[in-house]
């Protein structure tokens, strides 16, 4: 991992942005830190961004965008497959996200969710939980090695934001986000009830032949004032 990020890397101390568990969005808190701080022996801290486009970044990149993101698919395989809530007592608040490399920390925050969907795939043969005309919800550039099956029925847009949720595992927040390009081409297979239209959040999801019942099981995953009308994070 550190001859990935050595180009970009830059000692320097940051005041970061909060990335609160809720909803991750930016909210102005400091946190002091510099990459490859070693505040013990034979330890390495490292500090990293997510963006909604589900694009990982040094955090104290000044340039977020595709060239300056991490695009090596094992590294991000390695990565992502390794996230956990920050239970480390180091930068729980600002980094609620930790991704563990031996002895090195790579604490993570994130502009709404650490993990969004940006791929539709047909199941490889033999993915677990999914049959093999099963779809998956591919996710931050892991195409099938980082993957969920895909639920219809549990897809969630957001009253609020207008953004869409798809669950992912409980170790990786329980919600995942749907990046804005595959929301766009989901959309035309929302129904919505016929005396509202699209005021309200849709009520049935077309696919596969079938009209699936949207559970809006993960509606309990946001607080009450995300809910009623706060936005959960945005674009820096």
């Amino acid at each position: 991992m550190l001859l990935l990020r050595t180009a970009a890397l830059g000692r320097r101390g940051l005041a970061a942005l909060r990335c609160p568990p809720a909803g991750c969005g930016a909210s102005r808190l400091a946190a002091t830190y510099v990459q490859g701080q070693s505040p013990e022996p034979r330890v390495r801290e490292y500090f990293y961004y997510i963006d909604h486009q589900g694009q990982l970044f040094l955090d104290d990149t000044k340039l977020k965008n595709f060239v300056t993101c991490f695009k090596d698919k094992k590294f991000l395989v390695f990565f992502f497959s390794r996230l956990r809530p920050n239970q480390s007592g180091r930068y729980q608040e600002d980094f609620p996200f930790l991704s563990l490399c031996g002895r090195e920390r790579n604490f993570v925050r994130c502009d709404d969710r650490p993990v969004v969907f940006t791929h539709l795939l047909q199941s490889p043969a033999g993915s677990p939980g999914v049959t093999a005309a099963g779809e998956l919800l591919s996710y931050c550039g892991g195409a099938e090695k980082l993957s969920a099956p895909f639920r219809p029925e549990a897809l969630y847009m957001h009253p609020a934001s207008g953004r869409l949720y798809h669950p992912c595992s409980e170790s990786e927040g329980r919600v995942g986000l749907v990046r804005s390009a595959l929301a766009i081409e989901l959309s035309p297979f929302f129904v919505y009830a016929e005396e509202r239209g699209q005021s309200e959040r849709p009520t049935h999801f077309l696919w596969g032949g079938q009209e699936h019942t949207l559970t809006n099981e993960l509606a309990g995953c946001f607080p009450a004032t995300e809910e009623s009308g706060g936005q959960p994070g945005g674009p820096e």
